[in-house]
């Protein structure tokens, strides 16, 4: 990378889910941050106020594994493209940029709960909880599972059948939940899902 450092030798990096392509954070970055960050392939950054390198996820574990990097035309920009383990903002919001100064009525962010169910998920699968639903399901393994994601795709046709909505937004809901306990089950990330249904739009642009 060719990349022009401003006087202070830092540069704007912009980060980017690189399933939603929401935008998460924009952060700074030095020439031994960026090495780090290509080398390590988890997002380093070079905090102004503290003057030193920080890693993203360090001590709250939500890390970003890099999946691409770019430039802009200027070559003063950077963005990185990333799977995120968790919340990218410190206040626990899965974006930074979660609060709208105009009036929207949905964004991808909105699904960005889904994403969050999978860690909570996959967190659930590996410290199996005591008393937890999750980890009934996973000791009771795959039939358990499959039944239940079963139960809950007929919960949703008889919700939709009654034109109740109240019902079907419950049990969508449900089902949503109980298949992402099946993809964690399955070791398939959610993520390769999304990447999916973008191939399928894309044919169909």
């Amino acid at each position: 990378m060719n990349i022009k450092f401003d006087e202070k030798g830092l540069i704007p990096a912009i980060i980017q889910d690189a399933a939603t392509k929401d935008v998460l954070t924009l952060a700074y970055m030095n020439q031994e941050s960026l090495t780090k960050t290509l080398e390590t392939g988890e997002t380093w950054f070079y905090s102004r106020s503290r003057q030193e390198l920080w890693h993203k996820g360090a001590t709250s574990g939500n890390t970003q594994s890099v999946v691409n990097m770019k430039y802009d035309c200027d070559q003063d920009a950077v963005l990185v493209l990333v799977e995120p383990k968790g919340p990218a903002c410190h206040t626990g919001a899965v974006s930074c940029f979660s609060e709208g100064v105009t009036e929207r009525k949905s964004s991808l962010a909105d699904y960005q709960i889904l994403q969050s169910l999978e860690q909570v998920i996959l967190k659930r699968e590996q410290d199996r909880p005591e008393g937890a639903y999750t980890t009934y399901l996973f000791e009771k393994g795959v039939d358990k599972i499959l039944k239940k994601v079963g139960e809950e795709a007929s919960e949703v046709i008889i919700a939709a059948k009654n034109r109740d909505q109240e019902e079907l937004k419950w049990e969508a809901a449900d089902l949503l939940y109980h298949l992402q306990v099946l993809l964690v089950e399955q070791g398939l990330p959610f993520t390769e899902v999304l990447k999916t249904l973008e191939e399928r739009h894309k044919d169909r642009q």
